[in-house]
């Protein structure tokens, strides 16, 4: 059912959002990104021993590494987990090249599992450190990319294996109630293409508790065939949100709705037949009615769009991509749709940056909050343009984000030039937490361990999964 001017109006009033948007701050410096206070609390509890009513903003300045890899704050130390041609899997390969998206579950006797994606795309052949082709856990012997299952144990013993092998540019993806990594390809190319034996651009389910269930992997085509990104799972109506990350024209936001009686659970997803469900595209509109054909063109934080959904005419998209079988006027579209988290009863979802090929005004990112019970996606973050990349001190080009059991979001920068990790509070503030002193890579996988002691990240290239400890402390909602 379409979501008309009145009935946006009236859910946005009483969810208390500012129609026109509030006037924000753009984030091109710290302390500089807007946002507004949900007055939830995503963090920890105090009874749990953290987050004791501090004000102080963040942890510091950032102390240069002497050993030119991690710069963080005073009272805070990192350890290399896996590194790309140093550490070894079970099988006794290396471990794999660009490293991604990741995600961190809780296993017997203290072991944290962390399933990390890695970001490989083409022939295998042509890559120095592929993801081995692991006997049965491989779908297209061809393709380079994958995942692997990295296992932490208390004492701080690493073990490493290959959860799926054969896909192709495995970017970010998304974790499950249930306990499963939904992997994501950010690569379409079909069989016969670039040297792809099978058909790519699909969602593929690993499970780091049962090596088993990864056995004969299983592409979920029913969440469609294109440059997928990222993934949530709504755990209250089952429906699953997705990113695709794309241009020419500019990618989409998807809601996939399943089977009428369907309920989510460890396997379920590989039984669905591969058109089950409803894949959907986002069309938004403002608060006077209109049409919004990008979100380049919200321009305030506060900004909030009702939200329709418009079914995918060919989810497999044989011979043309999704993002084009929709005419001017039917979706909303936005650039390079990154990375996803749940969290406060709906999912953040980033766009890293607008440019000329976006309808809008120019941006450096932004982060989006979508309330799936009122139908609105509001704009919460929003970084100008940064004028001077090279320059430590701004931030720019969101990608990976997790909400942080110690209040507000940690975002890992892709951008231009120097690269950070970034905290970001409940009312929008912004700190460093992380620069990578090695290079100009990316950061990628961003996640807290189960018990909130641990921050995971990723140098993407040459491929560094570091763990950063400190004095985590409740950051100030204001």
């Amino acid at each position: 059912m379409a979501l008309n001017r009145r009935e946006f109006t009236q859910k946005s009033a009483v969810a208390g959002l500012a129609l026109t948007g509030a006037v924000g701050v753009l984030a091109t410096a710290p302390e500089a990104l807007a946002g507004d206070d949900r007055g939830g609390d995503h963090g920890r509890d105090d009874a749990q021993g953290r987050g004791h009513g501090h004000d102080r903003l963040g942890y510091g300045p950032l102390v240069a590494d002497p050993d030119g890899l991690l710069a963080l704050p005073e009272g805070f130390t990192y350890r290399v987990i896996t590194r790309t041609g140093v550490t070894r899997l079970e099988s006794g390969e290396f471990t794999p090249a660009k490293h991604d998206g990741t995600a961190a579950f809780a296993g017997p006797r203290g072991t944290t599992y962390l399933v990390n994606n890695h970001e490989i795309k083409g022939d295998r052949t042509k890559v120095e450190f592929p993801v081995p082709l692991a006997e049965g856990l491989v779908y297209d012997p061809k393709a380079a990319g994958g995942c692997t299952v990295v296992e932490v144990h208390r004492d701080g013993t690493v073990a490493e294996w290959v959860g799926i092998a054969g896909t192709s540019t495995n970017c970010a993806g998304g974790r499950t109630d249930w306990g499963t990594w939904l992997t994501c390809e950010e690569n379409s190319d079909l069989a016969g293409k670039n040297g792809m034996t099978k058909d790519h651009g699909y969602v593929f389910e690993v499970d780091p508790r049962d090596r088993r269930a990864n056995l004969d992997p299983k592409p979920l085509k029913f969440f469609g065939r294109y440059d997928h990104e990222a993934v949530v799972i709504d755990p209250k109506r089952g429906h699953a949100y997705l990113t695709e990350d794309a241009s020419g024209p500019n990618g989409l936001l998807f809601r996939w709705v399943p089977p009428q009686g369907f309920e989510h659970g460890r396997g379920r997803l590989r039984g669905l037949a591969d058109d089950a469900g409803v894949l959907q595209a986002a069309r938004c509109i403002d608060s006077a009615g209109r049409f919004v054909d990008d979100l380049s063109r919200a321009t305030r934080i506060g900004t909030v769009y009702g939200v329709d959904w418009v079914d995918v005419p060919d989810r497999d998209a044989r011979t043309t991509p999704v993002r084009k079988q929709f005419t001017d006027g039917q979706v909303t579209r936005g650039r390079k749709l990154e990375g996803m988290w749940w969290a406060d009863g709906g999912t953040y979802v980033v766009s890293s940056y607008a440019r000329e090929e976006s309808p809008g005004e120019d941006h450096d990112g932004q982060v989006w909050f979508y309330d799936p019970k009122r139908r609105t996606l509001t704009l919460k973050v929003l970084f100008g343009v940064n004028p001077a990349p090279e320059q430590d001190g701004a931030y720019d080009a969101p990608d990976n984000i997790t909400v942080s059991p110690y209040g507000g979001l940690v975002i890992a920068e892709d951008g231009e030039g120097v690269q950070h990790l970034v905290g970001a509070t409940d009312a929008g503030r912004t700190y460093p937490i992380a620069r990578n002193d090695l290079n100009d890579s990316e950061f990628a996988g961003v996640v807290f361990s189960p018990d909130g002691d641990t921050l995971y990240a990723s140098i993407q290239n040459p491929g560094i999964m570091v763990a950063i400890t400190g004095p985590w402390r409740r950051q100030p909602r204001r």
